[in-house]
């Protein structure tokens, strides 16, 4: 088995647990950005007296907006610490930093379950201690927490609704939709809106593409837990899936580049798509005068994103470098910063921040019009390690043989 596909297969099988740990940074890696993958970003600030201290900032991209403007305020306060934030999905992230090519001080994936099958691959070597600590302040810890959502434009949303029998968006619908030679008119849409354009990030590269298999999987079988080798060796079950991902246009690797697409090329590249509720929020008002309105939609089932932080123990974090990231996560996890992230669409991993304020920009109340709302459907179970490690095996060798 790959390594890519042995560290989807942990992410996965850890994609239930228990939050892990958090941990440390370390110096940036000196080797080019994959193509597609955001350049480093020095955040600037006033001259600094004194030592320097470098932190690199390892983060999935969907919290860019957040961090960046997180990391500018900080930076101010603390002069003797420059950060160095780089976006990058959190499968390639972990893979990257699994064979170092990046040796960051601090990682922030979008779930936890990424980070623990991090640190299960990384624990195989023998010569090389643990790469996060298990207690105290640097055990890991979310920052912000998110749940899977489908973001539709808003004609397309209202078929959607009513074929799916007036509630939640089906994926049994979706595959009907995507399948059907007819298009549109096949579920009860327009003609002129042609053959229904689904998206979805490349699972074995990004944590919500990973979600939507999972998500798709579950209703097929009409579960919430308890997925099996066997259902997914079932031909129908192939043959269903299979032709529901035939209707993905493309596999992006990064769920935040994925969705500005969205809004940026409009409905002639996707109808509907598949990603976190905080980039939904911060897209919709930004579509609203480019292609028209984007309606929010929870599925009947979610998973939850957690966002954990953690300071690498790695060799090349020196002593320095730990405090000072440890600065950075503490006013990560300060109350106005997690204030702060209510208005860039997430959900405060500090349960004393409520999410419904009398702020008017409050997002969960200013576009619930839009279908953003607190309350959030049931969490699906994730189903065991050899469950996953089929999962994406098929979807690498059957459902897309030929792409």
């Amino acid at each position: 088995m790959t390594p890519r596909v042995l560290i989807v297969v942990g992410f996965i099988a850890a994609l239930g647990g228990v939050l892990y740990l958090t941990s440390e940074r370390g110096p940036r890696s000196t080797e080019a950005p994959e193509a597609g993958t955001p350049l480093p970003t020095a955040v600037s600030r006033p001259s600094r007296p004194g030592k320097v201290v470098d932190v690199t900032f390892l983060y999935s991209t969907e919290k860019k907006d957040w961090v960046e403007a997180a990391a500018r305020d900080f930076e101010r306060a603390h002069p003797s610490i420059r950060l160095t934030l780089v976006g990058r999905g959190s499968l390639e992230a972990a893979q990257a930093i699994l064979e170092g090519r990046e040796q960051p001080t601090v990682w922030s994936p979008a779930d936890s379950a990424v980070l623990r099958m991090l640190a299960s691959d990384w624990a195989t070597d023998a010569s090389r201690g643990p790469l996060f600590a298990e207690a105290g302040e640097q055990a890991p810890r979310p920052l912000v927490i998110t749940p899977l959502v489908f973001v539709v434009w808003a004609d397309r949303a209202e078929v959607l609704r009513k074929a799916s029998g007036g509630g939640a968006v089906s994926w049994k619908v979706l595959q009907k939709a995507v399948t059907s030679p007819r298009g549109w008119p096949a579920i009860g849409g327009k003609g002129e809106w042609g053959l229904v354009k689904l998206g979805h990030t490349d699972p074995t590269r990004s944590n919500s593409g990973l979600q939507a298999l999972l998500l798709a999987t579950l209703e097929y079988y009409g579960k919430r837990g308890g997925l099996t080798v066997e259902d997914l060796l079932d031909p129908g079950y192939q043959d269903w899936m299979k032709a529901l991902e035939r209707g993905v246009t493309r596999f992006e690797a990064s769920t935040g580049t994925f969705m500005a697409d969205m809004v940026r090329f409009g409905p002639s590249r996707y109808d509907i798509a598949v990603v976190y509720e905080n980039l939904a929020i911060a897209q919709v008002s930004q579509a609203q005068g480019r292609w028209g309105e984007l309606k929010v939609s929870y599925p009947a089932l979610t998973l939850w994103s957690d966002h954990p932080a953690a300071v690498l123990q790695g060799d090349w974090v020196t002593p320095a470098q730990k405090e000072a990231a440890l600065e950075w996560l503490r006013y990560l996890h300060s109350r106005p910063v997690q204030e702060r992230a209510l208005q860039f669409g997430f959900r405060p991993a500090d349960p004393a921040v409520p999410l419904k304020t009398a702020d008017p920009d409050n997002p969960f109340t200013r576009l619930a019009s839009h279908g953003v709302q607190v309350d959030v459907p049931p969490v699906a179970e994730v189903p065991e390690g050899p469950v996953v490690r089929d999962l994406l095996m098929l979807w690498s060798r059957v459902l897309t043989s030929g792409r």
